[in-house]
């Protein structure tokens, strides 16, 4: 850090396991890209390219290459996953994965059905090309899954090689772990905390109540993701105590 405070919560340093950062680019350019590399690279953990974005982005190759040049993992949102699923392609998924030199990947099954077994399957295949990401959730507002099935779906990814798991809550922040209005639905986070380890779960947080909450429960080394590039730093400051939202939270009650 730039200055001495006392009183910061100790966060964990990079390369993390945990309290991870996971931003979604939706197509900066190369340029933007570089740009936002110089301003937030320390407090980035992943880089997230959302839904099918890479597909129509111009220079895929080159920002890929940039982010990867500056140890920052990249890789294809979920819904591209499922693109590839839908139409027989899994094969040419590994292939473009390796193409490009990915080593993260997302399972998903937010916007079409895939049997869980198949989709534990799918998970356990994908984690002899790197680190498997599984999304638990769906983007489906109306489909409300009960606690006891995001725990069950979680722990059986978990098991099929998963490294995490992600919490559903697409780029706006209103469905699955949250209601329309973007309110979280506490219940259901503090009874998947129960069974579920917190380093091993990513909760999309696009909306700083919505981080706020989750560093409020868990601490100021939650992992949090969706976040979009311009919105690092204020996270970042809100973790440690630096941010009107948690200035009192970490300070000796002395």
């Amino acid at each position: 850090m730039n200055f001495n405070l006392t009183q910061i919560p100790e966060r964990t340093t990079q390369p993390r396991t945990y309290g991870l950062t996971m931003v979604m680019d939706k197509g900066l350019s190369v340029e933007e890209a570089k740009h936002f590399i110089s301003a937030a690279a320390p407090h980035v953990d992943v880089v997230k390219l959302g839904f099918g974005t890479s597909f129509v982005t111009p220079n895929l190759r080159a920002k890929i290459e940039l982010y990867q040049a500056a140890n920052i993992p990249v890789y294809f949102g979920g819904t591209l996953f499922e693109a590839f699923l839908i139409r027989n392609q899994f094969d040419d998924y590994v292939k473009t994965i390796k193409d490009y030199g990915i080593t993260w990947m997302e399972v998903s099954d937010g916007s079409i059905t895939i049997p869980h077994a198949e989709k534990c399957g799918y998970i356990e295949q994908l984690t002899k090309h790197g680190l498997v990401l599984s999304e638990v959730g769906s983007k489906d507002a109306e489909h409300i899954i009960p606690p006891y099935k995001w725990i069950e779906l979680m722990r059986a990814e978990l098991s099929a090689g998963a490294t995490y798991v992600i919490a559903e809550a697409r780029e706006g922040g209103n469905v699955g772990i949250y209601r329309g209005s973007g309110e979280v639905r506490e219940g259901l986070v503090q009874e998947i905390l129960t069974q579920i380890p917190a380093e091993k779960i990513i909760w999309e947080a696009p909306q700083k109540d919505q981080q706020l909450y989750f560093l409020e429960l868990v601490g100021c080394n939650a992992n949090l993701g969706n976040l979009a590039p311009n919105e690092v730093i204020p996270l970042e400051a809100m973790r440690v105590g630096l941010r009107g939202d948690t200035f009192h939270l970490f300070l000796d009650k002395e």
